[in-house]
This record gives C-alpha cells, structure tokens and sequence, in this order.
C-alpha cells in the first residue's frame, strides 16, 4: 500500500517544503484527452479514511475511486488540481510532450508554489519545481496515489460524456482504448472529432 514514507524523506530534510503528487490518465487510448491530477497532502492531518483508502487507481473499482475523489475535494487536508491536454495537442505535440503539458497545467493549478514534485514512472516531466520519479510511484506514495484517482476519475468522467455524444465507440466503457468493439465501431462509424490521428490506427484508417 502507499505510503508517506517519500514524502517524509524530503521533510526531514526540507521541513517546510511543499510537495505535490503528479499522475496522468489516458496515455494509451486511441482517443480523448490525456488527463494530468496533482494533489497536495497534508500527513499530519490526512484522515485515516483517506490514508487507508489512497491506493494506484487501477486496482480500484469506479466507485471507490468516485467515492474518494470526493472525499479528496472536500477534505481540508488535501488540495487537487487536474490539468488536460486535448486531442488536437496531442496531435500537435505527440502523446509525451501533450502528457508534459497536462502535469505541468495540474501543478500550476495548485495554486501553491511546489517545491518537489514526485511523479509517477521514470521521465521527469519539465515542471517549474523539483521533480523526483518514481516507478510505480501511484501505488507508493500516497500524494501520487491521490494525484492517479484525480485523474482517473476526471478523465472517466469526460470520455462518458462524450459517449453520450458519439454512441456506439464503447467509450463509456472501454474509455477510448483501441478495445474490439472499438475498432469494429470504427470500421463502421468512422473517425470522430475525438479521435487521435497521430496515433498509428487511426492514421491508417485515414489514409
């Protein structure tokens, strides 16, 4: 389970720093957005609800992880942020300078200045503070934890609503993954607004 223990490591030495998970959601799909959360914990005052719960959001159900974002907005000891990059970025940019984008927008939008960001894997986004990755780091640290549920959840959100508006591409289940069904909607229905063309399956359908 995650834990405190990276972020009381830089406490020790730096007692007053201030420290922000960062996770995204929504590399792999074939479309919507990626989706970047950021969260700031205080571990002297997380509930042991929160603490007990917090967990790398993909070994959680949807609706534990509704259930603790928000408890994570509501609560005094934590503050959130989200930060998305669109599909056109994406495009634009390709899918790891749009992540880039997304994390530093979630960390700007802390509204706090950050002193380390501990983020989730082994690229060092470039953000306007410290960065120290960690592989693995949303079922380890608790700050990335709660940053991976902000994002999960928010991202979630979104490509539902957009299923709403383009029914029969699965996405309010398979959340834009190039899952069966997705790629038979496509063959049938075509490609969407929505959909990622830099991606190599969408191109292909294009061209």
């Amino acid at each position: 389970m995650p834990s405190f223990r990276y972020e009381l490591e830089i406490l020790g030495t730096s007692p007053t720093a201030v420290i922000a998970g960062v996770d995204e959601a929504g590399r792999g799909p074939w479309a919507g957005p990626v989706v970047a959360g950021a969260a700031i914990l205080n571990h002297a005052t997380l509930p042991d609800a929160l603490v007990r719960g917090l967990d790398d959001s993909k070994k959680l159900s949807a609706e534990k992880r509704e259930a603790l974002f928000e408890h994570l907005k509501t609560c005094d000891a934590a503050i959130c942020a989200i930060g998305i990059a669109s599909v056109d970025e994406i495009d634009r940019l390709n899918i790891l300078q749009a992540t880039y984008l997304a994390m530093s927008r979630a960390v700007d939008g802390l509204g706090k200045k950050i002193d380390t960001a501990l983020v989730d894997g082994n690229r060092a986004p470039p953000l306007s503070c410290r960065v120290q990755t960690i592989i693995k780091g949303d079922g380890l640290s608790l700050s990335i934890a709660a940053a991976s549920i902000a994002a999960k959840v928010t991202r979630d959100r979104i490509m539902m609503d957009l299923a709403k508006a383009h029914p029969g591409y699965g996405w309010e289940t398979n959340m834009g993954y190039g899952t069966a069904a997705h790629q038979r909607a496509l063959s049938k229905l075509g490609v969407t607004p929505h959909h990622r063309r830099s991606f190599a399956p969408i191109r292909a359908l294009l061209s």
